[in-house]
């Protein structure tokens, strides 16, 4: 099921981080490409399963929508390579 999706950093250092990455560094572009197919497919990509989550997401950044409003978010947490992923989400 395709679901459009708004794209945010949860963390304001973070977007600067990423904002101050040049246009061309190879990191930058895929996360533009991951945000740009999340904005059409909020189910892009591999789900990871909620019991894989780190305990520390949930705590950190624990959200509630207004009562009523339903909307689908994508947040950008972190970024690291594939090596530092696995190891984040034991994999």
């Amino acid at each position: 099921m395709i679901k459009p999706s708004k794209v945010v950093f949860m963390d304001d250092k973070l977007e600067e981080n990423f904002n101050s990455l040049k246009e061309e560094d190879p990191i930058k572009k895929g996360i533009v490409r991951a945000i740009k197919d999340l904005r059409q497919n909020a189910f892009s990509g591999i789900q990871v399963p909620k019991r894989l989550i780190p305990k520390e997401y949930l705590q950190k950044y624990d959200t509630v929508t207004p009562e009523n409003e339903v909307e689908l978010i994508s947040a950008i947490l972190e970024w690291f390579n594939h090596k530092d992923y696995e190891r984040k989400m034991k994999y």
